[in-house]
């Protein structure tokens, strides 16, 4: 079923909608999830939280892209899970990935800063880059994945891929300066 068919069925408040996302999304949620997660259960907790949240969230979001529209939440989702459950210790190889991002995205941005506006510029930034770059980026910093396992899937040597990554990150926060995003 298409998105936007997905999308008026959930304005619509027709609640088969959600097994409609499910059916087309659910295995991205769960490896997306996954890849945050150590815990089945939790990774489930955050699919069946993600379809609540998209439920309650549409309307009066619109938004343009449902599939990063639920991921975002998804990852969103999984991070505050794995925040609470590891509270003091941070030894997940999520965590990493978000430490890599931290200097170039803010994290907490103020009130002023509406975080669909943040992600929109972050798009349009991803946009303006080399595929492979946005690609790497993009399985990095959303779904969650290793060097190794990008290096794998593009056929890449590890160092590559964390030299695109770093000089993503470099443009990424030099292009959100010049947005007005300058948070230091």
């Amino acid at each position: 079923m298409e998105d936007a068919l997905i999308i008026e069925m959930l304005q619509q408040r027709n609640e088969s909608a959600i097994n409609e996302l499910r059916q087309k999304y659910e295995r991205l949620c769960v490896y997306i999830a996954g890849n945050v997660l150590s815990q089945h259960e939790d990774v489930e907790e955050c699919v069946n939280s993600a379809c609540y949240e998209i439920w309650n969230s549409i309307p009066p979001a619109e938004p343009h892209d449902l599939k990063s529209y639920l991921c975002r939440i998804v990852r969103n989702i999984a991070i505050n899970r794995l925040e609470y459950n590891s509270a003091a210790k941070r030894d997940s190889r999520y965590t990493v990935s978000l430490d890599e991002i931290s200097d170039c995205v803010p994290a907490t941005p103020d009130e002023s800063i509406a975080l669909s506006d943040l992600a929109d510029s972050i798009s349009r930034f991803l946009r303006t880059q080399d595929e492979i770059q946005r690609k790497v980026f993009v399985r990095r910093y959303t779904y969650g994945d290793s060097v190794a396992e990008i290096a794998k899937r593009f056929s890449l040597n590890e160092k590559t891929v964390a030299t695109y990554l770093f000089r993503t990150r470099k443009k990424l926060k030099v292009f959100l300066k010049k947005e007005g995003y300058d948070y230091e």
